[in-house]
């Protein structure tokens, strides 16, 4: 009997021993593989997608690049999918109300992972809170998209060159467009081989040396010019450069402002004619009048209108007046004859 209950004994310290040494592998294996830790260290969050790109229970969930957690489901909700997730609980100060679920990927063609935006603004998330999502660029399916998309316009594009369409399509389809395109190109041949024959004023300045220095010494003479303006030499150089001048114009400026400004107050005898109504109704006046003497000539009225317009009139002035020559004429050939003087003494 003591024998017996020995190897009992023996019997139970051996299944003690061989739980505990499970108990250890399992926590070791839990501690170790698990990206979030034991059960007790570790909160849940929840997010949706409106497409998980294939991503399964057990998926890595990463905080700024570092494994913090993993996905334990995911299952639809509506028309989203919600994704529930274990992140250990010392990272809970770095994810809040600012942080952002996306999904990545572990390679360029590797498996979906959870990717958290850290962030030390805003309230930490607590267990059961939903993290906002948002969809991540540059993923594969993205560049996918794009590149379907620039294949269906390239195809477009060719589709539209192959019917003609724009100048590239009648390029390649319109006979005409071809025709005159190789006239252009003939045309520039031309040209080339007309200025290397130093034909032409473009021939003579690219392959005659006397044009490139004529050139030249027209650009020396401008240069010259301009350095001559800039210190301050000649009329122009004096008119840019001369305090001065600048000073006299100034004050002209300034006169004229002045002068200007009494003629709009009405100072003077041109401001009273430009702002005096009664100055400006007196000059009309006499407008008026010379207006009407003019025209009162132009109808022949008076002395004056008929000695413009009486034929008869005039000739006999103009006799009168030749007589009145040759008068004057005879009496300076001899005074005696019309001037004679008698004195008679009483």
């Amino acid at each position: 009997m003591p024998r017996t209950r020995s190897l009992a004994w023996s019997e139970l310290k051996i299944g003690i021993i061989a739980v505990a040494a499970i108990a250890l592998t399992i926590m070791i294996v839990l501690a170790v593989g698990g990206q979030g830790g034991f059960a007790w260290q570790r909160y849940e969050l929840k997010t949706l997608f409106k497409n998980v790109q294939g991503i399964k229970s057990g998926a890595i969930v990463r905080v700024a690049g570092v494994d913090v957690g993993k996905v334990t489901s995911v299952e639809f909700a509506d028309a989203n999918v919600q994704i529930t997730m274990e992140v250990n609980e010392e990272n809970k100060r770095r994810i809040t109300d600012h942080s952002r679920a996306s999904i990545g990927s572990l390679s360029l063609l590797g498996e979906p992972i959870i990717e958290i935006s850290p962030s030390s603004e805003g309230t930490p998330l607590k267990d059961g809170d939903f993290i906002q999502s948002e969809r991540t660029s540059g993923q594969f399916t993205d560049v996918a998209e794009n590149a379907t998309l620039t294949l269906e316009e390239t195809t477009a594009l060719i589709k539209e060159i192959r019917a003609g369409k724009g100048t590239i399509g009648k390029l390649f389809t319109d006979d005409q467009m071809y025709r005159e395109m190789n006239q252009l190109v003939s045309s520039a041949e031309t040209v080339a081989a007309t200025i290397n024959r130093s034909k032409g004023t473009l021939g003579l300045l690219v392959n005659d040396p006397a044009v490139y220095r004529q050139a030249n010494t027209a650009l020396a003479n401008l240069q010259e010019m301009t350095r001559r303006i800039n210190a301050g030499e000649g009329s122009l150089g004096k008119f840019l450069h001369d305090e001065q001048l600048a000073k006299s114009l100034n004050s002209t400026s300034a006169n004229l402002d002045q002068v200007t400004g009494r003629l709009s107050r009405g100072e003077g005898t041109a401001g009273k004619l430009l702002t005096d109504k009664e100055l400006y109704d007196r000059f009309n006046s006499i407008a008026l009048r010379i207006d009407k003497v003019a025209a009162q000539l132009e109808q022949g009225q008076g002395s004056a209108g008929q000695l413009l317009h009486d034929k008869q009139l005039y000739e006999n002035m103009n006799g009168a007046a030749t007589e009145l020559r040759g008068l004057i004429a005879d009496i300076r050939k001899d005074p005696k004859k019309y001037l004679n003087v008698r004195v008679s003494i009483f």
